[in-house]
Protein backbone atom coordinates (compact mmCIF):
# COMPACT_ATOMS: atom_id res chain seq x y z
CA UNK A 1 0.00 0.00 0.00
CA UNK A 2 1.37 3.38 -1.03
CA UNK A 3 2.27 5.62 1.90
CA UNK A 4 0.49 8.97 1.82
CA UNK A 5 2.39 12.07 2.92
CA UNK A 6 -0.33 13.74 4.98
CA UNK A 7 2.00 16.51 6.08
CA UNK A 8 2.65 17.55 2.46
CA UNK A 9 -1.04 17.31 1.58
CA UNK A 10 -1.98 19.54 4.50
CA UNK A 11 0.65 22.12 3.58
CA UNK A 12 -0.49 22.12 -0.04
CA UNK A 13 -4.07 22.82 1.10
CA UNK A 14 -2.89 25.67 3.33
CA UNK A 15 -0.81 27.15 0.50
CA UNK A 16 -3.83 26.92 -1.77
CA UNK A 17 -5.97 28.79 0.77
CA UNK A 18 -3.30 31.43 1.40
CA UNK A 19 -3.03 32.14 -2.32
CA UNK A 20 -6.80 32.34 -2.63
CA UNK A 21 -7.07 34.81 0.26
CA UNK A 22 -4.80 37.17 -1.69
CA UNK A 23 -7.33 37.05 -4.54
CA UNK A 24 -10.11 37.93 -2.09
CA UNK A 25 -8.06 40.95 -1.08
CA UNK A 26 -8.16 42.10 -4.70
CA UNK A 27 -11.96 42.22 -4.43
CA UNK A 28 -11.80 44.87 -1.71
CA UNK A 29 -11.98 47.86 -4.03
CA UNK A 30 -14.30 50.77 -4.85
CA UNK A 31 -16.89 48.33 -6.19
CA UNK A 32 -16.90 46.51 -2.85
CA UNK A 33 -17.38 49.82 -1.00
CA UNK A 34 -20.31 50.70 -3.27
CA UNK A 35 -21.93 47.34 -2.49
CA UNK A 36 -21.50 47.74 1.27
CA UNK A 37 -22.87 51.29 1.12
CA UNK A 38 -25.90 50.10 -0.86
CA UNK A 39 -26.68 47.21 1.52
CA UNK A 40 -26.35 49.51 4.55
CA UNK A 41 -29.10 51.79 3.19
CA UNK A 42 -31.77 49.31 2.08
CA UNK A 43 -35.07 49.32 3.92
CA UNK A 44 -35.62 45.59 3.64
CA UNK A 45 -33.59 42.46 4.31
CA UNK A 46 -30.55 40.80 2.83
CA UNK A 47 -31.70 37.52 1.27
CA UNK A 48 -28.90 35.01 0.73
CA UNK A 49 -29.40 32.31 -1.88
CA UNK A 50 -27.43 29.61 -3.66
CA UNK A 51 -27.36 26.03 -4.85
CA UNK A 52 -25.51 23.01 -3.45
CA UNK A 53 -22.54 23.74 -1.17
CA UNK A 54 -22.92 27.47 -1.86
CA UNK A 55 -26.36 27.24 -0.24
CA UNK A 56 -24.83 25.83 2.94
CA UNK A 57 -22.35 28.71 3.05
CA UNK A 58 -25.23 31.09 2.42
CA UNK A 59 -27.02 29.82 5.52
CA UNK A 60 -24.03 30.70 7.67
CA UNK A 61 -23.59 34.14 6.10
CA UNK A 62 -27.26 34.91 6.71
CA UNK A 63 -26.94 33.83 10.33
CA UNK A 64 -23.87 36.04 10.80
CA UNK A 65 -25.68 39.04 9.33
CA UNK A 66 -28.64 38.51 11.65
CA UNK A 67 -26.46 38.29 14.73
CA UNK A 68 -24.52 41.45 13.85
CA UNK A 69 -27.37 43.84 13.18
CA UNK A 70 -28.31 43.28 9.52
CA UNK A 71 -31.72 41.58 9.06
CA UNK A 72 -31.34 38.60 6.75
CA UNK A 73 -33.01 35.40 5.64
CA UNK A 74 -31.67 32.39 3.76
CA UNK A 75 -33.57 31.15 0.71
CA UNK A 76 -32.41 27.98 -1.00
CA UNK A 77 -32.16 28.46 -4.76
CA UNK A 78 -34.23 25.38 -5.56
CA UNK A 79 -36.97 26.42 -3.14
CA UNK A 80 -36.94 29.91 -4.65
CA UNK A 81 -37.68 28.43 -8.07
CA UNK A 82 -40.62 26.50 -6.61
CA UNK A 83 -42.53 29.42 -5.14
CA UNK A 84 -40.55 30.53 -2.09
CA UNK A 85 -39.11 33.52 -3.90
CA UNK A 86 -42.42 35.15 -3.04
CA UNK A 87 -40.89 35.99 0.33
CA UNK A 88 -38.73 38.66 -1.33
CA UNK A 89 -39.85 42.25 -1.83
CA UNK A 90 -38.44 45.16 -3.81
CA UNK A 91 -37.12 46.62 -0.53
CA UNK A 92 -34.84 43.60 -0.18
CA UNK A 93 -31.57 42.78 -1.87
CA UNK A 94 -30.59 39.25 -2.86
CA UNK A 95 -27.06 37.93 -2.70
CA UNK A 96 -26.53 34.88 -4.88
CA UNK A 97 -23.51 32.63 -4.31
CA UNK A 98 -22.24 30.48 -7.17
CA UNK A 99 -18.71 29.52 -8.13
CA UNK A 100 -19.45 29.05 -11.84
CA UNK A 101 -22.32 31.50 -11.95
CA UNK A 102 -23.64 29.76 -15.04
CA UNK A 103 -25.14 26.44 -13.95
CA UNK A 104 -28.71 25.83 -15.07
CA UNK A 105 -30.42 26.44 -11.72
CA UNK A 106 -28.44 29.62 -11.05
CA UNK A 107 -29.30 30.96 -14.52
CA UNK A 108 -33.01 30.25 -13.95
CA UNK A 109 -32.83 31.83 -10.51
CA UNK A 110 -31.14 34.98 -11.76
CA UNK A 111 -33.74 35.35 -14.52
CA UNK A 112 -36.57 35.08 -12.00
CA UNK A 113 -34.97 37.58 -9.60
CA UNK A 114 -34.53 40.07 -12.43
CA UNK A 115 -38.10 39.52 -13.61
CA UNK A 116 -39.40 40.47 -10.14
CA UNK A 117 -37.32 43.64 -10.10
CA UNK A 118 -35.33 42.68 -7.02
CA UNK A 119 -31.79 44.03 -6.75
CA UNK A 120 -29.18 41.29 -7.09
CA UNK A 121 -25.59 41.00 -5.89
CA UNK A 122 -23.61 38.13 -7.33
CA UNK A 123 -20.62 36.46 -5.66
CA UNK A 124 -18.89 34.26 -8.22
CA UNK A 125 -15.49 33.12 -9.44
CA UNK A 126 -16.11 33.84 -13.11
CA UNK A 127 -16.37 37.44 -14.33
CA UNK A 128 -17.89 36.21 -17.61
CA UNK A 129 -20.57 34.12 -15.92
CA UNK A 130 -24.30 34.67 -16.36
CA UNK A 131 -24.53 35.72 -12.74
CA UNK A 132 -21.74 38.30 -12.95
CA UNK A 133 -23.10 39.83 -16.16
CA UNK A 134 -26.72 40.05 -14.98
CA UNK A 135 -26.33 41.07 -11.34
CA UNK A 136 -26.75 44.73 -10.39
CA UNK A 137 -23.48 44.38 -8.49
CA UNK A 138 -20.98 41.56 -8.47
CA UNK A 139 -17.97 40.44 -6.46
CA UNK A 140 -15.71 38.27 -8.58
CA UNK A 141 -13.37 36.12 -6.55
CA UNK A 142 -10.94 34.26 -8.75
CA UNK A 143 -10.28 30.66 -7.72
CA UNK A 144 -7.35 29.12 -9.58
CA UNK A 145 -7.88 25.66 -8.14
CA UNK A 146 -9.90 23.88 -5.47
CA UNK A 147 -7.98 22.36 -2.56
CA UNK A 148 -9.49 19.05 -3.61
CA UNK A 149 -6.72 17.04 -5.35
CA UNK A 150 -9.13 16.34 -8.22
CA UNK A 151 -10.06 20.04 -8.42
CA UNK A 152 -13.69 19.03 -8.12
CA UNK A 153 -15.08 19.15 -4.56
CA UNK A 154 -16.05 22.69 -3.48
CA UNK A 155 -13.41 23.47 -0.85
CA UNK A 156 -11.40 26.60 -1.53
CA UNK A 157 -14.27 28.26 -3.39
CA UNK A 158 -16.76 27.81 -0.54
CA UNK A 159 -14.22 28.89 2.06
CA UNK A 160 -13.59 32.11 0.14
CA UNK A 161 -17.35 32.67 -0.19
CA UNK A 162 -17.57 32.42 3.58
CA UNK A 163 -14.70 34.88 3.98
CA UNK A 164 -16.39 37.39 1.67
CA UNK A 165 -19.62 36.97 3.62
CA UNK A 166 -17.80 37.69 6.87
CA UNK A 167 -16.19 40.77 5.32
CA UNK A 168 -19.62 42.06 4.30
CA UNK A 169 -21.12 41.38 7.73
CA UNK A 170 -18.27 43.01 9.66
CA UNK A 171 -18.21 46.09 7.41
CA UNK A 172 -21.95 46.53 7.90
CA UNK A 173 -21.52 45.95 11.62
CA UNK A 174 -19.00 48.80 11.79
CA UNK A 175 -21.12 51.15 9.68
CA UNK A 176 -24.09 50.58 12.00
CA UNK A 177 -21.86 50.99 15.07
CA UNK A 178 -23.08 47.63 16.34
CA UNK A 179 -21.60 47.28 19.85
CA UNK A 180 -21.25 44.44 22.33
CA UNK A 181 -24.39 45.66 24.12
CA UNK A 182 -26.35 45.21 20.87
CA UNK A 183 -24.71 41.84 20.31
CA UNK A 184 -25.91 40.73 23.73
CA UNK A 185 -29.54 41.40 22.75
CA UNK A 186 -29.28 38.77 20.02
CA UNK A 187 -27.30 36.24 22.10
CA UNK A 188 -29.12 35.91 25.45
CA UNK A 189 -28.38 32.20 25.83
CA UNK A 190 -25.30 30.01 26.00
CA UNK A 191 -21.86 30.86 27.32
CA UNK A 192 -21.47 33.85 25.02
CA UNK A 193 -24.83 35.30 26.01
CA UNK A 194 -24.10 34.88 29.71
CA UNK A 195 -20.78 36.67 29.42
CA UNK A 196 -22.56 39.62 27.85
CA UNK A 197 -25.72 39.74 29.95
CA UNK A 198 -25.40 37.93 33.31
CA UNK A 199 -24.86 40.41 36.13
CA UNK A 200 -23.57 39.91 39.66
CA UNK A 201 -27.07 40.72 40.97
CA UNK A 202 -28.41 37.71 39.03
CA UNK A 203 -26.09 35.38 40.92
CA UNK A 204 -25.59 36.74 44.44
CA UNK A 205 -27.76 35.21 47.18
CA UNK A 206 -29.05 38.20 49.12
CA UNK A 207 -30.48 35.91 51.82
CA UNK A 208 -27.12 34.37 52.63
CA UNK A 209 -24.71 37.19 53.36
CA UNK A 210 -21.81 36.13 55.60
CA UNK A 211 -21.02 38.93 58.04
CA UNK A 212 -19.73 39.55 61.55
CA UNK A 213 -19.40 42.69 63.63
CA UNK A 214 -15.93 44.06 64.21
CA UNK A 215 -16.00 43.56 67.99
CA UNK A 216 -16.82 39.83 67.89
CA UNK A 217 -14.39 36.96 68.51
CA UNK A 218 -12.57 34.83 66.00
CA UNK A 219 -14.73 31.88 67.05
CA UNK A 220 -17.86 33.67 65.87
CA UNK A 221 -16.13 34.49 62.59
CA UNK A 222 -15.29 30.80 62.12
CA UNK A 223 -18.91 29.84 62.79
CA UNK A 224 -20.15 32.38 60.24
CA UNK A 225 -17.70 31.21 57.57
CA UNK A 226 -18.63 27.58 58.19
CA UNK A 227 -22.39 28.10 58.21
CA UNK A 228 -22.59 30.31 55.08
CA UNK A 229 -20.02 28.23 53.15
CA UNK A 230 -18.49 31.06 51.13
CA UNK A 231 -15.01 30.53 52.55
CA UNK A 232 -15.06 34.06 53.97
CA UNK A 233 -17.09 36.62 55.86
CA UNK A 234 -17.43 40.38 55.63
CA UNK A 235 -16.57 42.43 58.71
CA UNK A 236 -18.97 45.26 59.52
CA UNK A 237 -18.78 48.26 61.82
CA UNK A 238 -22.24 49.79 62.26
CA UNK A 239 -23.41 48.24 58.97
CA UNK A 240 -20.40 49.57 57.07
CA UNK A 241 -17.96 47.06 55.55
CA UNK A 242 -14.50 47.58 57.02
CA UNK A 243 -12.81 44.29 56.22
CA UNK A 244 -12.95 40.64 55.25
CA UNK A 245 -11.79 37.40 56.85
CA UNK A 246 -11.17 34.33 54.70
CA UNK A 247 -10.64 30.73 55.73
CA UNK A 248 -7.02 31.26 54.69
CA UNK A 249 -6.71 34.07 57.22
CA UNK A 250 -8.15 31.77 59.89
CA UNK A 251 -5.62 29.02 59.12
CA UNK A 252 -2.70 31.45 59.32
CA UNK A 253 -3.88 32.80 62.69
CA UNK A 254 -4.33 29.31 64.10
CA UNK A 255 -0.78 28.38 63.07
CA UNK A 256 0.85 31.54 64.38
CA UNK A 257 -0.91 32.07 67.72
CA UNK A 258 -0.92 29.97 70.90
CA UNK A 259 -4.32 31.25 72.01
CA UNK A 260 -6.05 32.26 68.77
CA UNK A 261 -9.55 32.03 70.23
CA UNK A 262 -8.80 35.04 72.40
CA UNK A 263 -8.38 37.25 69.33
CA UNK A 264 -11.03 39.63 68.08
CA UNK A 265 -12.23 40.00 64.51
CA UNK A 266 -10.60 43.41 64.12
CA UNK A 267 -7.19 41.87 64.92
CA UNK A 268 -7.20 39.41 62.03
CA UNK A 269 -9.35 40.98 59.32
CA UNK A 270 -7.97 42.28 56.03
CA UNK A 271 -8.87 45.93 55.56
CA UNK A 272 -10.10 47.51 52.31
CA UNK A 273 -11.46 44.33 50.73
CA UNK A 274 -12.25 44.23 47.04
CA UNK A 275 -15.89 44.66 46.18
CA UNK A 276 -18.19 45.00 43.17
CA UNK A 277 -21.66 46.36 42.51
CA UNK A 278 -24.64 44.25 41.57
CA UNK A 279 -24.70 45.90 38.14
CA UNK A 280 -21.27 44.56 37.19
CA UNK A 281 -21.25 41.78 34.62
CA UNK A 282 -20.45 38.39 36.11
CA UNK A 283 -17.70 37.93 33.51
CA UNK A 284 -16.03 41.15 34.69
CA UNK A 285 -16.25 39.99 38.30
CA UNK A 286 -14.62 36.70 37.34
CA UNK A 287 -11.81 38.55 35.55
CA UNK A 288 -11.26 40.68 38.66
CA UNK A 289 -11.02 37.56 40.81
CA UNK A 290 -8.48 35.96 38.47
CA UNK A 291 -6.44 39.14 38.25
CA UNK A 292 -6.43 39.62 42.04
CA UNK A 293 -5.95 35.88 42.72
CA UNK A 294 -8.94 35.72 45.05
CA UNK A 295 -12.06 33.57 45.09
CA UNK A 296 -14.59 35.90 46.76
CA UNK A 297 -15.86 39.41 46.20
CA UNK A 298 -18.15 41.47 48.39
CA UNK A 299 -21.21 42.97 46.72
CA UNK A 300 -21.89 46.54 47.80
CA UNK A 301 -24.51 48.88 46.33
CA UNK A 302 -24.85 52.50 47.43
CA UNK A 303 -22.64 51.78 50.42
CA UNK A 304 -24.81 48.89 51.63
CA UNK A 305 -23.42 45.38 51.95
CA UNK A 306 -25.62 43.05 49.90
CA UNK A 307 -23.75 39.79 50.05
CA UNK A 308 -20.81 37.83 48.74
CA UNK A 309 -20.12 36.16 45.42
CA UNK A 310 -17.79 33.18 45.05
CA UNK A 311 -15.81 32.15 41.99
CA UNK A 312 -17.49 28.75 42.03
CA UNK A 313 -20.89 30.40 41.58
CA UNK A 314 -19.68 32.28 38.53
CA UNK A 315 -18.19 29.15 37.00
CA UNK A 316 -21.33 27.17 37.78
CA UNK A 317 -23.36 29.85 36.00
CA UNK A 318 -21.41 29.05 32.83
CA UNK A 319 -19.00 31.97 32.74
Amino acid sequence: MKKIDLNKISKDVLNNYTSSVSHVEECIDENFEVIIDYISKIKGRVIITGIGKSAIIGMKISATLNSTGTPSIFLHGSDALHGDIGVATKNDVMICLSKSGSNTETVDLVKQIKKLGIKLIGITSDKNSFLAKNANYSIVNKIEREACPNNLAPTTSTSMQLLIGDLIAICLMCIKEFKSEDFALYHPSGSLGKKLTLKVSDIVNYNSSPKVEINLSIKEAINEISSKMYGATAVLDKNIVVGIITDGDIRRVLNQNKNPMNLKVNEIMVKNPKFVSGDMLGSEALNLMNKSKITQLLVIDDGDYKGMIHMHELLKAGL
